[in-house]
């Protein structure tokens, strides 16, 4: 009863891989449940219509810091919101479960990167959504790459707002603030890396009911997987490497997981 909550499935196809087959062979085995996150609006509903034989396979949908999505970023929230609040009047309304991924990127944003310059309207594509979420009273999923102090006080300026800072990179003292904040904190395939020292140490201080799990698919793909495209199966590698760090075995590393997902995004 493993649990992937953070894939992006249609990634899988995009790299020759079947995700029908893939999550069809996974559930057939007894699999727990995938979190399926889009970085565009417009697809929320072909994705959860397409997926629908899943009854296990929940769905979140942000806007990614790209740079058409900041310099148009009035109406690309509208068009988010717009996407939502179908799903939320439809029949799939409870498989709907978070607002996101979304956030800051400045590995890919920022002077001479390849992504936007403009780091003032990546600030305000975050905050824009994060207003969205409060709104529509969603949990977030929060994407943040080379930009610790920034999410972070972008954050502490929206109180009261439930979410995961996922596929975390940073070290202990910044997933001590997050945590302080009310976040939860996710892992994803890169935790098995043997230069990994640093997230491995943070994922130790995470308490056991603020601690996520993912592969991040078809991105990091765990050990001994690495330079193949990763699929929610290899989770599984992600729970053994988590429990050898915390001192526990993967069935009960797994149980607190489900309760986790229950707590944060009120799915079972």
């Amino acid at each position: 009863m493993l649990y992937d909550t953070h894939a992006h499935l249609s990634g899988l196809r995009e790299r020759g891989l079947d995700p029908h087959r893939i999550a069809g062979d996974l559930f057939a085995s007894g699999f727990g449940g995938i979190i399926d996150i889009s970085l565009e609006p417009n697809d929320l509903f072909s994705r959860i219509e397409e997926f629908a034989e899943y009854p296990k396979i929940y769905f979140a949908s942000g806007l990614w810091p790209w740079g058409p999505s900041i310099a148009n970023r009035e109406c690309r929230v509208k068009e988010l919101e717009n996407a939502v609040l179908s799903i939320k009047n439809s029949k799939h309304a409870l498989k709907l479960c978070a607002l996101g991924e979304f956030g800051l990127d400045h590995n890919w944003n920022g002077e001479g990167k390849e992504g936007s310059e403009d780091l003032d309207g990546e600030r305000e594509l975050m905050e824009m959504q994060l207003a969205l979420a409060k709104k529509l009273n969603l949990p977030v999923i929060i994407h943040s790459r080379d930009a610790a102090q920034e999410t972070a006080e972008i954050l502490k300026k929206h109180p009261n707002i439930s979410g995961v800072v996922h596929c975390f990179s940073y070290d202990s003292s910044w997933a001590k603030t997050f945590l302080d904040m009310g976040y939860y904190i996710s892992f994803a395939g890169n935790l098995t890396y043997k230069n990994a020292r640093t997230i491995q140490d943070a994922c130790t201080i995470v308490p056991g009911d603020r601690l996520l799990l993912e592969t991040d698919c078809p991105y990091l793909a765990p050990v001994p997987h690495r330079g193949k495209p990763a699929h929610p199966g290899m989770v599984e590698e992600v729970y053994k490497k988590a429990a050898e760090l915390r001192w526990t075995n993967v069935e009960k590393l797994a149980e607190q997981i489900k309760e986790n997902i229950k707590a944060l995004f009120g799915v079972s």
